[in-house]
């Protein structure tokens, strides 16, 4: 179908939105893995004749970075076993959050994820929130790291409650250290602002980079014990293998 055409062309999701919050909450609620979820909502925006129509040459250019990005980053993000790199960034709040000084109270969950205008990581967030207290349960914090300015982020916990901090990496230092980083080619972004998403917009002026979606679980000495990074962002690390990492601490 042409739907998974376009699905499988890189990072483009935005011009879903409407969809994404029309269904949400059927999807969020839903008793399923993250993954079934994404299958869900993608499986609805299928069937959505307002969904985003593609032209052959936005298809192409989609589908050509995504390439592109896999051959660049066959296997991206720092593994089981690296010392977690520490940071020191601001949340929605402006309050300093560094990984340090969540370590000395336990376990950290580190998620990446690539701003407030993708539907694919607003699902794993939700998924991620509605897990929070099970992470909390084995001393785990969770916290999320985007590339997006404090205010979208601001935004997005106003809205959804995440119970977690939200952190911004205003010069993407952070996720280039844990090996996420790309930068968007410019074909790309034209596509991306002809179908109404700006990425500057959420970034900052000439921002226009963004992580590979991965989420690390370190323990209390700042080793990753499980990590999860794929440059497909419709693939994404379940909750229940994050459970899994804890229990083994």
């Amino acid at each position: 179908m042409m739907f998974y055409r376009y699905c499988n062309a890189i990072c483009f999701a935005s011009v879903f939105t409407l969809g994404f919050i029309l269904t949400t909450a059927s999807i969020a609620n839903a008793d399923e893995s993250l993954a079934q979820q994404i299958n869900q909502y993608m499986q609805q925006q299928a069937n959505d004749k307002k969904a985003a129509n593609f032209s052959d040459a936005d298809i192409k250019v989609m589908t050509k970075a995504a390439a592109n990005l896999a051959r660049t980053m066959p296997s991206p993000g720092l593994k089981v076993g690296n010392k977690a790199p520490n940071f020191k960034l601001p949340n929605a709040y402006g309050k300093i959050i560094s990984l340090s000084s969540l370590l000395a109270k336990g376990p950290v969950i580190i998620n990446f994820y690539r701003g407030a205008w993708c539907p694919f990581c607003n699902l794993e967030l939700r998924a991620l929130t509605k897990n929070a207290a099970t992470f909390k349960k084995y001393g785990a914090t969770l916290v999320s790291i985007t590339p997006q300015q404090a205010d979208k982020s601001l935004a997005q916990l106003k809205k959804d409650k995440f119970p977690f901090d939200i952190l911004s990496d205003l010069d993407s230092s952070i996720i280039k250290k844990y090996k996420l980083f790309f930068t968007m080619p410019n074909d790309l972004i034209k596509v991306y602002k002809k179908l109404g998403l700006d990425i500057e917009s959420f970034n900052g002026k000439g921002r226009n980079e963004l992580p590979v979606p991965g989420t690390f679980v370190v323990d209390k000495s700042g080793i990753i014990r499980a990590a999860f990074a794929d440059t497909d962002y419709k693939k994404r690390m379940e909750p229940a293998a994050i459970i899994d990492a804890l229990k083994k601490l």
